[in-house]
């Protein structure tokens, strides 16, 4: 497992700078399931970040909400309610209660469904 500790040279923006720089999704194979790594500028001040998934029809699947993260390097998992409906978008948006907002980042992807496993008879 490796772990992310801050570094005392890293200049950290303020929170007019401060921008997520990186979003990717990674479906588990159950197709339940999507990994989210997100990766934002070193800041100052602690952000929000609001994640949402959306299906083909627009419709929300899932979300979440990241109140004061630690560190900038964040990995989480998210939960897909309902029947899969390709393709999906992750929409992040950072902003802070109290001061700027900006545009939110968007990616794009399809959930594989899940391989059937053969049954076993136990006889």
């Amino acid at each position: 497992m490796e772990f992310f500790f801050p570094e005392d040279n890293l200049t950290r923006a303020v929170p007019e700078e401060t921008r997520i720089n990186s979003l990717t999704a990674q479906p588990y194979p159950d197709g339940r399931r999507l990994r989210v790594n997100l990766e934002i500028t070193p800041f100052q001040q602690r952000p929000y970040i609001e994640v949402i998934l959306n299906d083909a029809n627009g419709h929300e699947s899932a979300s979440a909400s990241l109140v004061e993260p630690m560190s900038w390097k964040l990995e989480f998992t998210m939960h897909i309610r309902g029947e899969l409906n390709n393709p999906y978008t992750l929409l992040a948006r950072l902003y802070y209660p109290e001061g700027p907002s900006h545009e939110p980042v968007i990616y794009s992807f399809d959930v594989e469904p899940p391989q059937s496993q053969p049954e076993i008879d136990p006889d």
